[in-house]
């Protein structure tokens, strides 16, 4: 894992800096990678291009990958999950909690505070669903990896101090599991694609978002408010990420080519996406200071308020998962172990 590690991030630092070029070779075959952000987005340009410029260049030009960000394919982000199983594309880039209910197993790394570092998170859920949903809620998939983002932070048009600014404010959250925390604190959640959110912010329809510091670098959201709600040592919530291939494509390559997919995914790939995403929230809280935005920074003590809020919510959702027929008890002890396990 580590060689693999040390390939990547010297590819990525080529393409923070220059982009990447591999020679080109006849292909064999051409996959289509279709996901919701544009290609100057730090995941597209620092983990996504980064795997599609090792795969071309370790299968000697064989395998050529076609970027089509922004949804250039059509449909809407949560649509991507489907156009993989369908066909429509052969690679996608997604967010499982676009489609509440498809993937009900992902929501346990969403619960409120339970996640750590996304290094080691990002392993605790590739593990998980390697483990728990491969047969199951992804169906119709080859998993190349799964991730979460860093410590998700409140940016607000107000500042939001404590449980009680919350009242009435219009926050975008990304996930079912989020609205409803935020909901529990006494915000109005409005679920909405990440794409979605820079308009929405500029036309009142939200008065906050919870974003990580990474994806607001390209959405440009220190532009739009000044005001930034950061729980130091804890990770108020992560959403879940997953990465996946048509099944069928993925099948009907020929050994060495799926070797050589196979080669840079998995835990590896998973665990460097999750670092990226570390990466790029140092850049995206770096323009926010630069813009003189406002931070606020809870205590430890304020922190513990904020945790006793989202009891009831992880509560209820075990409740829900048990009444699908599935442990919630067990997942969320599951989740707590394998974080554990990866968390340095």
């Amino acid at each position: 894992m580590t060689l693999l590690k040390t390939a990547l991030r010297g590819l990525a630092a080529s393409a923070i800096l220059a982009g990447t070029t591999i020679a080109g070779h006849a292909q064999d075959v051409t996959l289509k990678m279709h996901y919701f952000l544009p290609e100057q987005a730090i995941v597209p340009k620092m983990a996504l291009k980064v795997w599609s410029d090792k795969v071309e260049a370790d299968s000697d030009g064989r395998i050529k990958i076609q970027h089509f960000p922004s949804m250039q394919l059509g449909g809407t982000p949560p649509e991507l999950a489907e156009q993989v199983v369908d066909g429509v594309a052969d690679i996608i880039w997604t967010l499982p909690g676009y489609t509440p209910g498809r993937f009900p197993s992902t929501e346990v790394f969403e619960l409120p505070f339970i996640a750590t570092d996304p290094e080691a998170t990002s392993q605790a859920f590739y593990e998980y669903a390697e483990k728990n949903m491969l047969d199951t809620e992804l169906a119709g998939m080859h998993l190349l990896a799964a991730w979460v983002h860093g410590p998700g932070v409140i940016h607000s048009k107000e500042p939001i101090t404590s449980i009680e600014d919350l009242n009435g404010v219009k926050l975008r959250a990304p996930t079912r599991v989020t609205n409803e925390y935020f909901g529990e604190l006494g915000a109005t959640p409005i679920g909405m694609p990440v794409p979605a959110v820079p308009e929405a912010l500029s036309k009142g329809v939200i008065d906050a978002t919870v974003l990580p510091w990474e994806v607001t670098t390209s959405l440009k959201i220190s532009e739009l408010v000044n005001n930034h709600t950061e729980f130091p040592d804890a990770t108020l919530y992560v959403a879940t990420m997953i990465f996946a291939m048509n099944e069928a494509k993925y099948e009907s390559l020929p050994d060495d080519l799926k070797k050589v997919i196979d080669d840079n995914s998995g835990l590896a790939f998973s665990a460097f996406a999750g670092d990226v995403m570390a990466q790029g929230d140092e850049i995206g809280r770096k323009i926010a200071m630069d813009h003189g935005n406002n931070f606020v920074e809870l205590t430890p003590e304020q922190i513990e308020t904020w945790k006793a809020a989202g009891a009831p919510v992880e509560e209820n959702w075990i409740a829900e998962m048990d009444g699908k027929g599935m442990d919630g008890a067990a997942m969320v002890q599951e989740a707590r172990d394998l974080i554990a396990k990866y968390t340095k």
